[in-house]
């Protein structure tokens, strides 16, 4: 006589949700990140007024993959949020402080990762631990 036995795995509305947001703050950040790693001429130009130099947009378009790679890895998924929020307090403060910009955008995005790192939080100290 054989039993087969099923586990059913519960899904989570909010667990869903969650990756979801991951998935498309994720690509949010490549198509932020992608004009400044190929040189956009608009991104040249607007690192320019920053005046730290072309170096500054490869960094930022640099971490801006990393991020966005990060987060759907669920290993990783609440570090890059909480590098990504770190991310754009500096774009915001730029945008202000140097450009004369709307930090619009960059708060949004800050907003968005700060609620990932809020929901990662238990994940992000298991990591620090190890």
């Amino acid at each position: 006589m054989s039993t087969t036995l099923t586990t059913a795995r519960r899904v989570r509305p909010g667990i869903v949700a969650l990756w979801v947001v991951q998935v498309l703050l994720a690509a949010s950040f490549v198509m932020a990140a992608l004009p400044k790693l190929t040189g956009d001429p608009a991104m040249v130009d607007m690192f320019n007024s920053v005046g730290a130099g072309q170096w500054l947009r490869y960094v930022t378009g640099t971490l801006e993959l990393a991020g966005a790679i990060g987060l759907l890895l669920p290993r990783l998924c609440g570090p890059a949020a909480a590098g990504l929020t770190g991310l754009m307090v500096g774009a915001t403060l730029t945008n202000v402080i140097l450009l004369g910009a709307s930090p619009a955008i960059p708060v949004a995005y800050l907003l968005v990762a700060a609620v990932i790192v809020w929901f990662r939080r238990a994940s992000i100290r298991e990591l620090a631990r190890r």
